[in-house]
């Protein structure tokens, strides 16, 4: 079967030793690391929030701040609070309820989606209906976590089928293309193609024929091509990617980009130094949400911008090993939610990065962890709470015991 990939452990020598029959004492019952890494880009986040919307308030169009230039700060401290709490309740739930749960949640999330599209129901900022009243979360933040949850339990459910175009695919890609149209109407692009990377990674992982893989993976790519040709506000943001700094580009569709890349530039190596930025003060937009990787360049310096993305590997690696980790041990549902969360991770990560560097066009996708955000720094709480109990019940079965794992 697909499922039966060779061992590999990835915990820590201690645990190691507990595989090997050693005392099973000597094994943590959580990834005290991954916590700790997760934790630092929290805060180390807040901090570049801080210093990156510290200039907002004597702007014109941030004056409900009322000169105030801790809001974001301290707003972003509270978003962190409220998801570490949550994060607790979330680990407290075992993987198997959410196997059971994942495609009511995922009937539930849709409707959540089209309520935004309702006239007098969703919250349009900057062209955009992307919220539900009072500002209290994006569905397509929810919709995420739900895809991973929801395609690890169709990839389990349909194992049999993985090879057959009709029962293997069809139907997942009936209900992606569903999201697609809620997420397109918003519009989101950038969150419905984080979606699609994820399904069709775990439908991939899961065994799916790779020739039919590889052909809906081309007719994917002409889609996405298609979206952008027949949209005018998306081809000009195309060009613009192109020749940034051509035909009046610089002032116009990518003065994003070109800003971005200036900060960049003045960062070089070690920085200038950490609330020095320049780029900052009214020439960056969204330096506190999807550029916040462009003010870590300026002030931090490159030096600043490889420890991000050491962090961000390290974390995505560490998923697929939890994910391995409960294939191995035949909790196939398990194994594929936590790879398919390592892929939302690097997947949003990289096309966050990308953008800031000018390797994609401008897209809004914010740094997950870091950027300011309650519903993004939320549903990244809630996924990652969900693979520690991954890696919490691996290290509950490696005992010997299924003690605490219902709990």
């Amino acid at each position: 079967m697909a499922f039966q990939i060779p061992f590999k452990f990835g915990g820590s020598a201690s645990d190691a030793s507990v595989a090997a029959g050693a005392r099973p004492s000597r094994m943590m019952e959580y990834d005290q690391p991954l916590v700790w890494v997760v934790i630092l880009l929290m805060l180390f986040g807040m901090v570049m929030v801080y210093s990156a919307s510290i200039a907002l308030p004597d702007s014109p169009k941030f004056a409900y701040l009322g000169g105030k230039n801790n809001y974001f700060l301290l707003r972003q401290a509270m978003f962190i609070a409220i998801s570490l709490v949550a994060g607790l309740f979330v680990f407290r739930v075992p993987v198997a309820t959410w196997q059971r749960l994942a495609p009511l949640m995922f009937v539930v999330t849709l409707i959540l989606l089209a309520l935004v599209l309702v006239p007098g129901v969703g919250i349009s900022v900057n062209g955009a209906r992307r919220w539900l009243p009072m500002r209290i979360g994006q569905p397509s933040e929810i919709m995420k976590v739900v895809a991973v949850l929801y395609a690890a339990d169709f990839t389990v459910r349909k194992q049999q089928y993985m090879h057959k175009l009709t029962k293997g695919f069809m139907p997942m890609a009936a209900a992606m293309a569903l999201v697609g149209v809620l997420l397109l109407l918003e519009p989101d692009l950038g969150a419905f193609g984080v979606i699609v990377c994820i399904s069709m990674g775990i439908l991939f992982l899961g065994g799916f024929n790779m020739i039919w893989f590889t052909g809906i993976g081309a007719i994917l790519v002409m889609v996405f091509s298609t979206i952008i040709a027949l949209s005018p506000f998306r081809r000009a943001r195309m060009f613009a990617y192109m020749r940034p700094w051509e035909d009046g580009n610089a002032l116009d569709k990518s003065y994003q980009l070109t800003h971005s890349l200036i900060a960049f530039g003045r960062g070089e190596i070690f920085g200038v130094g950490l609330g020095g930025s320049v780029e900052k003060l009214h020439y960056l937009p969204e330096a506190h949400t999807d550029f916040i990787m462009a003010v870590i360049g300026e002030e931090l310096g490159l030096v600043g911008v490889l420890v991000v993305v050491g962090l961000f590997y390290w974390l995505v690696k560490r998923a697929f090993d939890i994910g391995r980790q409960a294939i191995a041990l035949e909790q196939h549902f398990a194994g594929l939610a936590a790879k398919g969360i390592g892929i939302w991770l690097g997947v949003q990560v990289f096309i966050n990065m990308g953008v800031n560097l000018g390797l994609l066009p401008t897209k809004g996708l914010t740094l997950p962890l870091m950027s300011y955000g309650g519903s993004g720094v939320l549903f990244n709480c809630v996924g990652l709470a969900i693979l520690l109990r991954i890696d919490y019940e691996n290290r509950m079965r490696m005992r010997g015991g299924r003690q605490g794992i219902a709990k």
